[in-house]
């Protein structure tokens, strides 16, 4: 009987430690804050770092052989500088022959036309030639997209990241031939927790100090992502830079301080 007490009592206080009152109590099994996100002052901290705006792989149009690219790797180039141009030869002869076609299927609409006019034709004849010059026009159309593609020029004023073809290479449509950035559109990439939203909101100031300057910036909300990863917990934030900020490139990362703890 005195066995049998004793092991209802172990029973017991097992049972107690395993409560979910007890724990919350014990300041060891509570929850933990995440780490290298609060500073002593109350200050919140994440890490971000800056992509620019106007960023792009640029790909050849068409199939061809480069001529000319006259940037190279780090070098910087004003919108609408030409980056890259094929040998257009073969394009430029198509374009002639369409538009020497659409000139012959002109002057047989103006002809049958005459001869309507005179009722030698009839008006099937003329709107068969109607049709002919209309599909001259569009081919014509054609090759000159064709032409105006032979030269690769820049979209925006930026400075080139690498080149992936080089003068004199043959490339496939669809190749890519430059990466080019543009280091004046700046913007701050953070992952906050989604805790966080309900004090957050576009216009809210923050300060970003990046790794490789060591300088703090004084930055502001842009705007908030769209969604909220369910894995992680954490909402997509996009800061924007002051205008005086100098020396940065795409790539830094840093880490964005926020002085209301939200």
């Amino acid at each position: 009987m005195l066995l049998r007490s004793a092991r209802w009592l172990t029973l017991g206080l097992v049972a107690l430690s395993l409560s979910p009152s007890l724990w919350a109590e014990d300041s060891l099994l509570g929850p933990l804050a995440p780490t290298n996100t609060t500073t002593k002052d109350g200050e919140r901290q994440v890490r971000g770092v800056l992509r620019a705006h106007n960023h792009a792989v640029i790909s050849s149009e068409l199939a061809g052989r480069i001529v000319e690219m006259p940037y190279s790797d780090g070098q910087s180039f004003a919108k609408g500088d030409l980056l890259a141009r094929f040998d257009c030869s073969a394009y430029q002869a198509q374009l002639n022959a369409a538009q020497a076609a659409a000139r012959a299927t002109r002057e047989e609409l103006n002809h049958n036309k005459q001869l309507a006019a005179l009722n030698s034709v009839g008006r099937f004849e003329v709107a068969l030639a109607e049709a002919r010059q209309a599909q001259a026009q569009a081919e014509t159309q054609v090759y000159q997209v064709q032409v105006r593609r032979c030269s690769v020029t820049a979209p925006f004023a930026g400075n080139v990241v690498q080149r992936r073809a080089q003068p004199h290479e043959s490339v496939a449509s669809g190749a890519p031939l430059l990466e080019v950035v543009d280091n004046t559109t700046l913007e701050i990439y953070l992952l906050v927790p989604s805790s966080w939203l309900s004090r957050l909101q576009a216009g809210q100031a923050f300060d970003f100090i990046p790794d490789e300057t060591g300088k703090p910036l004084k930055a502001r909300i842009k705007r908030l992502g769209a969604r909220i990863d369910e894995g992680s917990q954490t909402l997509l934030l996009i800061g924007s830079l002051p205008e005086d900020a100098k020396g940065l490139l795409a790539g830094m990362s840093g880490t964005a301080q926020f002085q209301e703890a939200p």
